[in-house]
């Protein structure tokens, strides 16, 4: 897991978060980060603008459980990153995961200022202890600042093990998914047995305040292949859904008192035959997995001119993908001057709008209209913190419902009072669009040029 650092922000941009009201607000943010700041809230605060640009969640270092620091006159520091991890897709909830970490002071100066090897040789690590950092949980509600500390995995801070990088977040709600405020929640990893065969699950239910590990789950993969699960589990559907961005995506229901796994190839010419040695953070930067429009969608960027971008949804019944998109960039990345640093990275996706993908090129961040052909916004992209895969590991698509601002975090000992029988379903029949208005919109796959430019 990367550790995120970024310069302070100023005490008249915290001072206006905190003080910012919900009366107007985007549908939806792009949130960068979840910085420690100096306050004496008692709540998180989002700092919040309208995409392509960047929102930040603020929380108050005093609700940090900190571990003490180094001696002052030795040569390690003390440092402390927070991002939000994942979403819960319309639940409109936050997994937020902060790193506490001790380093030594020559290693944390090539972290902030971007000079730190994207593939660090042993000497460039001399000193680090990678077993060091403590991780600290929490869940927020972004609009209301309300969050609540999970507690740690098998009682301990220091949860750097395999699996834990994956986490995911999802919601029920009696009143239908993205209608109204949740009845409880579940956050799950999920990681392959070692031995093979099997898949184990570490989940926190809200219902029980603790978590649990389950062993032994059915693997539903076709061959002896691993998955390599880095990036954060997508809410969809009543299932979290784990991505190997070359293979394949598995899901499960973590509510379930013994979730049944799931697996769909990725569309046909997108796998790989076999695993890649590349970084799997680098992967994240050209395939994403994502929400928009009530469907899972797998979208991935060419890492050659003319740079096409490729749109998928999955079917009806998650056995297969249908192509939607298809669109060469054209001269958005030439005007930016082209090289492998501007090749055009995924930022997110936009979850209102399926024509929409936000890129990365150069040191722009571009709202891309699909059906238009044509940019619909850009701002600056702040990319001081390290390699090209930092700023696309950590931007999240938030949606922010209406009812958010009434809505609290589930306490432990509720449930969702929505109590069909799961078991019963098979995932077809729980594969549903959120937003049935949609069907009318017919076949929206789309194939051209991009003409548009940057700003």
């Amino acid at each position: 897991m990367r550790l995120p650092l970024r310069r302070a922000l100023s005490p008249a941009a915290v001072r206006r978060a905190f003080s910012t009201a919900a009366a107007s607000r985007p549908q939806w943010a792009m949130i960068r980060q979840a910085p420690p700041v100096r306050s004496p809230s008692p709540h998180a605060s989002l700092l919040l603008a309208e995409p392509p640009r960047d929102s930040y969640l603020l929380v108050p270092d005093h609700l940090i459980d900190r571990r003490p620091g180094p001696d002052p006159s030795s040569d390690i520091r003390g440092i402390l990153g927070g991002t939000v991890h994942a979403t819960s897709g319309d639940g409109g909830l936050l997994l937020v995961v902060y790193m506490d970490s001790h380093a030594p002071a020559p290693i944390i100066s090539k972290i902030v200022t971007g000079a730190f090897p994207a593939r660090p040789r042993v000497s460039d690590l001399a000193g680090l202890d990678l077993s060091d950092p403590d991780f600290i949980r929490f869940v927020c509600n972004p609009i209301t600042g309300e969050l609540f500390r999970l507690p740690d995995i098998d009682g301990t801070k220091k949860t750097m093990f395999r699996g834990c990088d994956n986490a995911g977040l999802l919601t029920r709600s009696a009143a239908g998914a993205g209608h109204g405020s949740p009845d409880s929640y579940a956050v799950a990893v999920l990681g392959e047995d070692r031995n093979g065969g099997t898949f184990n699950m570490r989940r926190f239910l809200s219902r029980t305040g603790k978590w649990e590990k389950l062993v032994g789950l059915p693997s539903p993969l076709p061959l002896t292949r691993r998955m390599d699960m880095y990036t954060e589990a997508v809410a969809f559907a009543g299932r979290l859904w784990w991505a190997d961005l070359t293979w394949g995506v598995v899901s499960a229901d973590p509510f379930s008192d013994w979730p049944e796994l799931h697996f769909v190839e990725l569309p046909r010419n997108s796998v790989w035959p076999v695993p890649s040695t590349d970084l799997v953070q680098e992967q994240a930067m050209h395939r994403r997995l994502g929400i928009s429009e009530g469907r899972l969608r797998y979208v991935e960027v060419s890492q050659e001119d003319p740079f096409v971008v490729s749109s998928f949804a999955l079917d009806d019944d998650g056995s297969g993908w249908t192509l939607e998109h298809e669109v060469a960039l054209g001269r958005i990345c030439q005007v930016k001057g082209g090289g492998p640093r501007d090749t055009a990275r995924i930022a997110v996706i936009d979850p209102l709008n399926a024509s929409v993908m936000y890129l990365i090129v150069g040191k722009h961040v571009l709202g891309v209209d699909m059906d238009m052909g044509k940019v619909m916004g850009c701002s600056l992209a702040d990319e001081t913190e390290g390699p090209p895969y930092a700023i696309t590991s950590v931007l999240k698509p938030c949606v922010l419902p209406p009812w958010l601002s009434s809505s609290k975090i589930p306490a432990a000992g509720t449930f969702s009072r929505d109590n069909g029988d799961a078991k019963s379903k098979t995932l077809s029949d729980i594969l549903v669009r959120a937003d049935s208005d949609k069907r009318g919109k017919g076949d929206r796959k789309g194939k051209g040029k991009m003409e548009g430019e940057g700003c």
